[in-house]
This record gives C-alpha cells, structure tokens and sequence, in this order.
C-alpha cells in the first residue's frame, strides 16, 4: 500500500464500475425508498420525456463514494463526496467513475471524478474529499 501522502496531482484514481441490472435498481430503490415509477416502468419514463427507465441520481453518488473509499483504502477517510448529474443513465447501462488527483493539502486530497456510460455519455461530475494519513490501495 502507498500512503496517501505521497499523493500528487494528476495521479489516477482507479476506476470503479457497475452494471446497472433492473433488479439492482430494484433493490436500490427499496434500500432508499425510491418509488418513482421512471425508475423500472417504461411507460412512466416515457411519460416524463426520457426514452426508457433511469438509474437514481443517489445510486451516481454512491459510486463516487466507493471511487473515493477504494482510493484512500478506507471509507472512514472520505471526508465529502459531491457531485452534478449532466445526462440521464438507462437502466441497463454499465457506469464507470474515473477520476484523478486534483488538489492536495496537508491533510486531505481531492479527488476530480467523472462517470460515463457504456455508450460513452457523462452522466455525472463532481469530486471527493479524503483524509491523508489513510492508506491508498
């Protein structure tokens, strides 16, 4: 393990991915109590102008968190997570947050990450906070 100290900007966070199955959503939605119909009915998603069912803007964030847990090899260490969605995901797609070292202070880092779709669409923005003195995987 290096330790997250030796952090530079530009280092690579290593990717992390998902395949978002309807039963994953599924499950996700009743793990937040997310009932939205545009979620695992097409008719409803189309009813709300979107070409088919969509993963939660929630279930992004939590893979900006697991890029940042994985990173500094401690979830405990993830001070803030934040980020936008830009472009709806379809139930169905494979996402992947990638990201890099922006800053680096003396006692935290900050991570830029970015999550595309299979197709290659960014679907969300944003960025991590973690603690130095953890360790990076």
């Amino acid at each position: 393990m290096k330790d997250i100290r030796t952090a530079r900007p530009a280092d690579i966070v290593e990717p992390v991915e998902l395949h978002t199955d309807p039963v994953r959503i599924q499950r996700f939605g009743a793990a937040t109590h997310n009932a939205h119909r545009i979620h695992y009915d097409t008719l409803a998603a189309r009813d709300e102008g979107l070409d088919d069912p969509v993963v939660m803007a929630q279930l992004h964030g939590t893979l900006f968190f697991r890029a940042a847990a994985r990173y500094a090899g401690d979830p405990a260490a993830v001070r803030s997570v934040s980020w936008q969605n830009r472009a709806p995901a379809a139930v169905g797609a494979t996402l992947t947050v990638t990201g890099v070292v922006g800053d680096v202070d003396s006692d935290v880092v900050t991570l830029r990450l970015e999550e595309r779709d299979d197709t290659g669409t960014v679907c969300a923005t944003g960025h991590a906070v973690v603690a130095a003195g953890s360790r990076v995987c």
